[in-house]
């Protein structure tokens, strides 16, 4: 594209918003974001005041937000770094006024009604809300990108299942996995992906030193894996971990063959599957990734290691949370959306 985009943030102060603002400001198709408090209630009057570290370079201050401010510099994308019921509220009036949004909660994931029962989400509106929900595309590129170039209402997915749906879907596709025994998902993930209000379980006392599974059977992400991996509920165990470290997710991810496969096959698969897909990074079966491979990148990395008669197969997939996990994800999104390079901003 010859012109810049004119973004706008709602959410900026959280961990995702912050790296979000950060990949845009730096994004050579991308005029200055627009940010705005949610429900004018904004602590700081500029991004520096949460976040010093990028002070001094011209400020990014806080508006309140109204429709004739998101229409008066001619916005093109609206990103949604806020609560899934704030994102329910708002996307309504955002897609009727002809506003393209980049959601980051979980508010637009999910197509199954049993799976969205899991937020409680009461709508003003159910029926708009419902023909929102099943037109809104799920923004995982690898798996989506033409329907992410037309979207006007893109869901941003999780960063669980980000993890495990890319290191998972090349072999489900090509038939590897014997699905009637079960998948099981191990996930590590550091303590950011709790968001930025603090808690009793991710106070600093709390975590360091320590680690913990939490919401076994009951984690709101599940949905989305079930989903796009086109699995019954009974087929994927997921299990969620904290680790006591800032930012980085490493899934874990036991299978057991449908025939005996060698490593080359295997490796082969992922190597086909994400040919001319930048943000995978493929480890094979030489290497398994570590989480500081990919942090503070966009990359997903994803390696394995096959028994030794070739029935089973542990797959290792790692990502920073905050970005292929989120604002990272959420500009290869952009990128998509308005014809720019999908690595534009990331690299």
């Amino acid at each position: 594209m010859g012109q810049r985009i004119q973004p706008a943030v709602i959410g900026a102060t959280g961990y995702s918003g912050f790296e979000l603002v950060r990949l845009l400001a730096r994004h050579a198709g991308v005029r200055k974001p627009i940010l705005f408090s949610r429900n004018g209630d904004s602590a700081y009057k500029d991004l520096s005041d949460a976040y010093p570290q990028i002070a001094g370079n011209g400020g990014f201050p806080f508006e309140n937000f109204s429709w004739q401010r998101m229409k008066d510099p001619g916005v093109d994308v609206l990103f949604l770094a806020t609560p899934h019921e704030f994102s329910r509220e708002i996307v309504p009036d955002a897609i009727a006024k002809g506003f393209r949004v980049i959601d980051l909660s979980g508010a637009w994931r999910l197509k199954d009604e049993t799976n969205r029962a899991v937020y409680g989400f009461s709508d003003a509106d159910a029926a708009t809300a419902g023909k929102l929900d099943s037109e809104a595309v799920y923004g995982l590129p690898e798996l989506h990108a033409d329907e992410i170039k037309g979207a006007a209402l893109l869901a941003n997915p999780g960063c669980y299942p980000t993890s495990i749906i890319l290191a998972l879907a090349p072999w489900i596709q090509a038939g590897f996995v014997d699905l009637a025994h079960g998948v099981i998902c191990d996930s590590k993930s550091g303590v950011s992906g709790a968001g930025k209000s603090p808690s009793s379980k991710t106070h600093f006392v709390e975590v360091d030193g320590d680690f913990a599974a939490y919401n076994v059977f009951g984690h709101r992400h599940t949905g989305e894996m079930l989903e796009q991996l086109g699995l019954d509920s009974g087929c994927l165990q997921f299990t969620p971990h904290l680790l006591p470290i800032a930012r980085g997710i490493l899934s874990t991810i036991y299978v057991k063959l449908a025939k005996p496969v060698g490593s080359d096959e295997l490796e082969k698969s992922l190597h086909e599957f994400y040919a001319g897909k930048p943000w995978v990074r493929i480890f094979g079966a030489t290497k398994l990734p570590q989480i500081k491979f990919s942090r503070n990148t966009n990359f997903c990395d994803i390696g394995f290691s096959l028994s030794p008669d070739g029935t089973r197969a542990v797959l290792v997939s790692c990502i920073d949370n905050l970005l292929k996990g989120a604002a990272g994800q959420a500009v290869q999104n952009m990128n998509l959306m308005f014809g720019f390079d999908e690595r534009a901003g990331l690299q």
